[in-house]
């Protein structure tokens, strides 16, 4: 018999969306919904019914943020979240996780519910150190939660070849478990758009050609080798930055010192520190001549696809799982990245901000390549990654794990 109900535990789920894992769980879940039962257990306080999907919301234990260093307060909470979904009645066939922070949630839930658990790495706690610094000591406490589950999970999906081979260098766990499950993209609500009036109210000229980032301010995003490079980026070219919730006070600080040296150089920089709603971010996207991705750490990176479904050509950071998703030199231009060793800063951080801006500079300043880089870059989305690709391959693996259960009782 195949399966009937998929539960999945996120951290992440709308509206309390801020990262690429968030929205895989969002567009997954509806994805599977087409075809199965699904129940989202998250953080937050929803509790809504759509059709086949059930979702339901948790908060933290009130005391997490009692005698403690502060810091502490993500990884405890998050702790009693996934208790709190863990013991409440669960009739699904199988438990999907999301990141650590529902990890535990996961692991007790199949051994209470004798239930297959999955779980999918979004990112992997080893190879963000900056952790630390938005954690403290509590990265020890997160960095064993994805351990465990990873070493017990009865199958691990990576979001990317090189995720699933740091999955084997990192934690070792057996490549018959190990699978391969990209992220994917809405490609009815990912499409370029003639509007333009969001960019108006922020002050875009639409006279000039701009190069976009958008995401968090994190050490791992890299956005302040890109705010580096403004110097060196062509002046006619508009930087507009859409980034807001900085993981730190101290990046955040950093950020604004970074702006505010570039502005005395150059006009045309327009930083929003904002998330803002996705039908406005589209906008930004259809119009850019140029995205950039300058990310440190990226195991999949949806950013680079959400613009690659938007016709926007691509300038990203040659590591991770971006050259899975960009085509150097068709859907866009892959900048090598020299890391210090065993760490994620650039060996020549200057040097790296140079070569974002002379690939920007490429781009920007050839309509015609730019336009043919963005046409291949939606291409390769719709050929590659719909969601709807992306849930049937997700299904075989859950009815292959039932498959395996069943023939071992």
């Amino acid at each position: 018999m195949p399966i009937s109900k998929v539960a999945l535990f996120s951290n992440e789920y709308p509206p309390n969306v801020y990262g690429g894992a968030g929205v895989h769980v969002e567009y997954l879940s509806k994805a599977l919904a087409e075809r199965v039962a699904v129940e989202v257990r998250c953080f937050g306080e929803q509790d809504e019914v759509c059709g086949n999907l059930r979702i339901k919301g948790y908060q933290p234990w009130p005391d997490m943020k009692q005698n403690t260093d502060p810091r502490f307060a993500s990884a405890m909470g998050a702790f009693s979240q996934s208790l709190a979904m863990a013991k409440d009645n669960l009739d699904a066939d199988v438990v999907h996780c999301h990141t650590w922070y529902t990890q535990m949630g996961g692991l007790l839930a199949a051994k209470l519910w004798n239930i297959p658990f999955v779980l999918t790495t979004h990112s992997l706690e080893p190879l963000r150190p900056w952790k630390a610094e938005q954690l403290g000591t509590a990265y020890q406490l997160s960095s064993w939660m994805e351990r465990t589950a990873i070493e017990s999970a009865d199958a691990v999906i990576a979001v990317s070849r090189e995720t699933r081979n740091d999955v084997f260098r990192l934690f070792g766990a057996a490549e018959a478990r190990t699978h391969v499950i990209h992220n994917g993209i809405d490609l009815d609500e990912y499409r370029p758009t003639d509007k333009t009036d969001v960019l108006q109210r922020y002050g875009v000229d639409l006279s000039r050609p701009y190069v976009l980032f958008v995401g968090r301010i994190t050490r791992q995003k890299g956005i302040v080798h890109l705010v580096n490079a403004i110097p060196y980026i062509d002046r006619n070219v508009q930087v507009v930055l859409l980034a807001g919730a900085p993981d730190t006070d101290r990046i955040a600080a950093e950020m604004n010192q970074s702006v505010a040296a570039a502005r005395k150089v150059r006009d045309g920089i327009i930083w929003i520190d904002e998330m803002l709603p996705r039908d406005q971010t589209i906008q930004f996207y259809s119009h850019a001549a140029v995205f950039c991705c300058p990310s440190v750490y990226e195991p999949f990176g949806i950013i680079n696809l959400e613009a690659m479904a938007c016709r926007t050509a691509v300038v990203a950071s040659a590591i991770g799982g971006i050259p899975e998703v960009v085509v150097g030199d068709e859907t866009g231009v892959l900048v090598e990245l020299a890391l210090e060793p065993g760490t994620f800063s650039p060996r020549d951080p200057a040097q790296f901000s140079r070569q974002l801006a002379g690939a920007i500079n490429r781009v920007a300043s050839d309509p015609s390549l730019a336009q043919r880089m963005g046409a291949a870059g939606r291409v390769r989305a719709e050929q590659h990654f719909s969601w709807r690709a992306i849930a049937a391959k997700t299904l075989e693996l859950y009815n292959a794990l039932l498959e395996r259960r069943r023939g071992d009782a």
